[in-house]
């Protein structure tokens, strides 16, 4: 990366006739002192802030012309001086009046190359179509590039030299602090950040941080590559909200679908329940009851009954995805899985995830695909609990951890995961109730999540409980026993 304080003063202002005024008197002065003023000094040596100062407005011509006459001009002062007396001081202080010129202008020289080659080098930057600036230490903008300008709508001359978090409001993923530390560790940071424009619109941006140290070590800037995908944000955001209603148009269908199938096949035993019991009491109603036809009937309405209760069964089995797949699981690793499919919705909603998993868990013995969509339930269920608090206070912790080892099924104890989250919680009046099949404490909610998480775990064997957090909010807590025996058949006769 090249130096940013090059690329930051790559520009050079163009001589006017007051700078080529101020660069000929600068001359006269000195050329009248060299040669009237009876002090035997290299006084010619002055001519070298004349070079200097012409290196702000002079190209590489003018500053050699420049130099050039003011050695022809410390020359000629020489001559004037002495055309009569050429005395070995004398013919010294004119070489190291020239030999000074010539240093000086070799020096500029050098620079304006340099210079040249950094001005290049930002007209390249400027061709980007990303927004690039450059930050000092303190956070000034010392550099402004064309696609910054376009994007945020600040010139250059109007940029330079504010801080660019106040200038552009940046909101930062994370606390600068930390993001700080992370750049002085490794000299890169990435991220999103959002910046709102001088119209006062807000973007989303890709952002690239980039250090650049002396040395020693020490921070000399920051240059900031921000790639504006606001667009990209909006339609995944748009595609977010699409696949939600899709989803709840799903639910609802398939809501409909299965009482549709519910009241299809169970009013079938139902009628048949209703007309055996019709003619039972036609057969009892007679003059003489025939007992045997009214037994007939009456086994025939209790092999009805079991055939609608067969019918629920099955699509309990149906609901519960059985027989399951039971395998040795890890749980600690299942909330590790887990994540990812977590993390659109911690960011939608803002939260903060605090992990505390208990490393080398005895394992437990259930369906992955089950148990995962328990805590997916449960931790989704958290983060729209969490959408009245303030961001900085949202937080989703889970945690895993042994219980009562020694003293569980098998003697091997169990494993607890709990997700507790920082909402307004609940009555614990009301905790109960959580569980029961479509109550929700939202508007939106169809309140089937939680029954279907407990009746998940308890076909596990295991316990979903719902306590009040530690300092606010609701805890959620499942536990399931230790895996003790090699078999791994699923339990039966457990029921929603």
């Amino acid at each position: 990366m090249p130096r940013l304080s090059g690329i930051a003063s790559a520009t050079q202002s163009r001589p006017g006739w007051l700078g080529h005024a101020l660069v000929a008197t600068l001359c006269l002065a000195i050329f009248l002192v060299d040669t009237l003023s009876p002090l035997d000094m290299a006084i010619a040596v002055l001519y070298g802030v004349v070079v200097l100062v012409s290196s702000s407005w002079f190209g590489t011509r003018g500053l050699i012309a420049i130099g050039a006459g003011c050695a022809g001009l410390a020359v000629g002062s020489f001559l004037i001086i002495h055309a009569q007396d050429y005395n070995l001081a004398s013919v010294m202080r004119c070489l190291v009046s020239i030999a000074a010129i010539g240093v000086t202008t070799l020096l500029c020289l050098r620079n304006e190359a340099t210079t040249a080659s950094l001005r290049d080098q930002a007209a390249l930057l400027d061709l980007s179509h990303d927004a690039i600036f450059v930050r000092a230490p303190s956070d000034a903008i010392v550099y402004w590039n064309g696609g910054a300008e376009r994007l945020y709508g600040w010139s250059r001359e109007e940029a330079l030299g504010h801080a660019a978090g106040t200038l552009l409001r940046t909101v930062l993923p994370a606390p600068r602090s930390q993001i700080m530390a992370s750049l002085h560790a490794t000299g890169f940071w990435e991220g999103e950040v959002r910046h709102t424009t001088r119209d006062g619109r807000e973007v989303t941006c890709l952002s690239r941080w980039s250090a650049q140290r002396d040395a020693r070590g020490r921070s000399l800037g920051t240059l900031e590559t921000n790639h504006d995908i606001t667009a990209r944000k909006t339609a995944e955001h748009d595609l977010r909200q699409a696949e939600a209603a899709l989803a709840e148009v799903t639910r609802v269908s398939t809501l409909g679908a299965l009482t549709a199938s519910i009241a299809h096949e169970v009013n079938q035993p139902l009628a048949a329940v209703i007309t055996s019991g019709e003619a039972c009491l036609r057969w009892l109603r007679r003059p003489v009851p025939d007992i045997a036809e009214a037994e007939e009937t009456v086994q025939r309405m209790i092999a009805n009954g079991r055939r609608a209760s067969e019918v629920i069964a099955r699509l309990r089995a149906l609901a519960r995805r059985d027989p399951p797949d039971h395998r040795p699981i890890d749980l600690s690793e299942l909330v590790e899985d887990s994540l990812p499919l977590l993390e659109w919705e911690l960011a939608s909603h803002r939260v903060r995830l605090a992990l505390r998993l208990a490393p080398a868990l005895p394992r437990i013995g259930g369906d992955r695909g089950q148990l995962q969509q328990v805590l997916i339930n449960l931790a989704l269920n958290a983060l729209h609990a969490m959408d009245a608090v303030p961001e900085a206070d949202r937080t989703l912790t889970i945690r895993t951890a042994l219980r009562q080892a020694g003293a569980g099924p098998g003697n091997g104890g169990e494993v607890a995961v709990t997700v507790e989250d920082a909402g307004p919680g609940a009555p614990p009046e009301t905790l109960e109730s959580l569980f029961a099949p479509f109550f929700s404490t939202r508007d939106d909610g169809m309140g089937l999540g939680l029954s279907v998480a407990r009746s998940i775990v308890e076909a596990h064997g295991g316990r979903l409980v719902a306590q009040p957090g530690a300092a606010a909010g609701l805890c959620l807590t499942f536990t399931l026993p230790v895996l003790s025996e090699p078999s791994l058949a699923p339990a039966e006769g457990v029921g929603l």
